[in-house]
């Protein structure tokens, strides 16, 4: 987001900005600030077809009770998980949100198989829509085809790009 300065998304919590809940149709989640060029792909991609949205970093697995905070807190519509490893951030999402979660497996090791498999063979009941391994720009456009379905002003921008 423009005029907050390079470390707008580190905030602690979706309301520790300016103390307002920011509220967007889609949050970016990052288990780790090396993963930022990859969401900044998406955050792209979503400003082109005018979709607010915003990016924090909270890991599964390092700040657990942070990452709760923020889906609990966040009015977003659908969430973007980009994790690699064990990826296990997109999965932990779906597990507390009814609504979409789109995950993007990271290659950091064994060419991103790893964080691909991790985030697509997830149990019954915790769906995540998977895409490519480091391509958070076909996240953006999923989502933004999600929206599209209730928004006829989106889906006339989506249909001419």
């Amino acid at each position: 987001m423009k005029g907050r300065g390079r470390e707008w998304w580190k905030c602690k919590s979706n309301v520790e900005f300016a103390g307002v809940l920011l509220m967007v149709d889609v949050l970016i989640l990052l288990g780790s600030e090396t993963d930022m060029p990859i969401a900044n792909k998406a955050k792209e991609a979503l400003d082109s077809f005018a979709i607010s949205n915003e990016i924090k970093v909270a890991s599964a697995h390092r700040t657990p009770d942070l990452l709760d905070k923020i889906i609990r807190a966040s009015d977003a519509k659908i969430f973007i998980g980009v994790a690699g490893l064990s990826a296990a951030l997109p999965g932990v999402i779906a597990s507390k949100t009814k609504k979409p979660v789109i995950g993007v497996p990271v290659n950091v090791k064994l060419d991103g198989l790893d964080a691909l498999l991790s985030t697509m063979q997830l149990p019954p009941g915790v769906p995540v829509a998977t895409v490519g391994i480091d391509n958070g720009k076909n996240a953006a456009f999923l989502a933004a085809r999600i929206l599209g379905l209730s928004d006829s002003k989106l889906a006339e921008r989506l249909n001419k790009k």
